[in-house]
């Protein structure tokens, strides 16, 4: 990567290359190209302020394993005359600009020690956990990712986050590179390394995934429960309705009962969402389903979800 200290150094070899020469016109050219340079590399939040790049050990093109990492929260640190107060706050929320880096910094280890993937729905930011879930609203369109924050970054005067390209897609600023946004923590993310804010639909935030054992409402009433092997192709909808069976989206399953609401609000426009107390081997989930759906609905609301931040969702049918 070119950095701002490289620019610098160009324009200063031009300087000195056309000496004391009155040609106004390059000198003019030269002060341009410095200032454009400082400019570009301060667009991203590593390369410049003192931040080195990590060695690349994945080319792009290459898979990208996944995880890797650990859990860290880090010391308070200084940045350019700033300091940071890295911390775990639950109720944080944070309005700014948001900025997106990608391929100078494709397979390049990250500040908790995975990989980045330009095209996963990760993210930068300087004070929250790493890795943690976290709900970036594009202010100016209204548009919803949720990301795995897993590095340290943008120190850009004013910058909120800084977003996989990806990410930067789905908001859709990728081509205008910045916009305002509001992030919101959502929990902590699995060291597995799942994009979703919820993995497979059974993510229980800040707790070890429970074991698959049956479940049952507290208020007794049965519940039918979804197979956790991988989906295999959709019946057609006529069969489900031959059968009287109801169709709902499983989302994700949380210990705490704030994430699984926050979860809810993002969903509300695409159809009713409920939260239901679930009682697993002895240990309290509030589960969060959409539903219930009927027909082609279903599907549509299915790919609606999974757009909002939730990969691992599924429909579920019951009786």
């Amino acid at each position: 990567m070119t950095t701002a200290f490289g620019f610098a150094a160009r324009a200063a070899a031009l300087a000195r290359k056309a000496g004391k020469s009155d040609n106004g016109r390059l000198v003019g050219r030269i002060v341009v190209l410095a200032a454009t340079g400082l400019a570009l590399t301060n667009c991203s939040h590593k390369g410049s302020l003192g931040v080195s790049t990590s060695e690349r050990v994945v080319e792009y093109g290459q898979p990208v394993p996944k995880g890797g990492g650990v859990y860290k929260v880090g010391n308070p640190y200084q940045i350019g005359g700033k300091w940071y107060y890295p911390k775990e706050d639950p109720n944080y929320e944070g309005v700014g600009t948001a900025s997106w880096y990608g391929l100078d910094f494709h397979g390049r280890r990250t500040a908790n020690g995975e990989i980045y993937d330009m095209d996963s729905l990760s993210a930068a930011h300087p004070t929250l956990p790493l890795p943690t879930f976290a709900k970036v609203r594009n202010l100016k369109n209204g548009r919803e990712v949720v990301v795995r924050v897993n590095d340290r970054g943008p120190y850009a005067q004013g910058r909120e986050i800084d977003l996989s390209k990806r990410a930067a897609e789905l908001l859709g600023f990728q081509q205008q590179g910045t916009t305002q946004v509001k992030v919101t923590y959502l929990g902590r993310a699995p060291l597995n390394g799942g994009d979703g804010w919820v993995d497979n639909g059974q993510y229980a935030a800040n707790a070890p995934r429970p074991a698959a054992v049956p479940e049952r409402r507290i208020s007794d009433r049965p519940v039918q429960v979804a197979s956790s092997a991988p989906m295999s192709p959709m019946p057609s909808m006529p069969s489900m309705r031959a059968t009287g069976a109801l169709s709902y989206i499983q989302v994700g399953s949380f210990r705490d009962a704030v994430n699984a609401d926050r979860l809810r609000q993002s969903l509300a426009a695409i159809g009713q969402v409920d939260v239901d107390p679930v009682d697993v081997a002895g240990t309290t989930y509030f589960r969060v389903r959409v539903g219930p759906l009927a027909g082609d609905r279903a599907m549509e609301a299915l790919e609606s979800v999974r757009r909002a931040g939730a990969p691992g969702a599924r429909l579920v049918m019951i009786q």
